[in-house]
């Protein structure tokens, strides 16, 4: 692990100079306690799109920064993206969607890919949401398994992958680029462990996708 963050909504000034109520802007912490809601101490504004326990955990690759530092030309702040924990080795190419994770003595499982909203450029001044969206660069969502204390110093280790193997990559390029993608869609929605949130969407796409094609 390289950052643990928390942070509960506050009031902060856009990139554009207007008011926002947000918890993206977290703290880098040495130890919080993990429940299946998520970090004690942690929150979010917009309960709608955020939160609850299949989004319990947000995650974010460490490998993605220096692209981002290098595309915006600037030195992005720790847990810029508003993640509680920014990882190393785990890009969305690399993990999938119901693979499940030990961090000291939690356990926490893949339920989905990130849907970045606008709040990350109005945080950070730049339009990091639609790179996020082309390259499929978004981090990803875990519901909690096992609860207990996480200290920034964890590894975090691989308990099981999941069966299907497929990788939040593959599902934020279904999602994202090819709606119409049945077999890949279906794909997703054989994974036991997604988020119910994430499976109404794809059974949407799928709907329209079995009527249009």
């Amino acid at each position: 692990m390289r950052t643990l963050a928390i942070g509960t909504p506050q009031k902060i000034d856009t990139a554009k100079g207007k008011e926002l109520i947000t918890g993206i802007c977290k703290q880098t912490m040495e130890e919080a306690f993990l429940s299946f809601d998520g970090f004690h101490q942690d929150d979010v504004a917009d309960k709608k799109h955020h939160g609850g326990p299949d989004r319990a955990v947000c995650m974010y690759p460490h490998e993605h920064y220096a692209q981002w530092n290098d595309e915006f030309e600037c030195t992005l702040p720790p847990a810029a993206f508003g993640e509680n924990i920014t990882a190393s080795g785990m890009t969305e190419a690399e993990v999938c969607i119901g693979d499940i994770y030990t961090i000291g003595k939690t356990v926490i499982q893949v339920t989905q890919g990130r849907i970045p909203c606008s709040t990350i450029d109005q945080r950070l001044g730049y339009p990091v949401m639609k790179n996020m969206i082309k390259t499929g660069f978004t981090g990803y969502l875990c519901r909690v398994l096992v609860e207990g204390m996480v200290r920034s110093d964890d590894q975090i280790a691989v308990h099981t992958k999941d069966p299907l193997g497929v990788t939040v990559l593959e599902a934020n390029t279904i999602y994202f680029h090819n709606p119409k993608n049945i077999e890949g869609i279906r794909r997703v929605l054989a994974i036991e462990a997604l988020a119910d949130d994430w499976r109404k969407k794809f059974e949407k796409r799928l709907e329209i996708a079995l009527t249009t094609s």
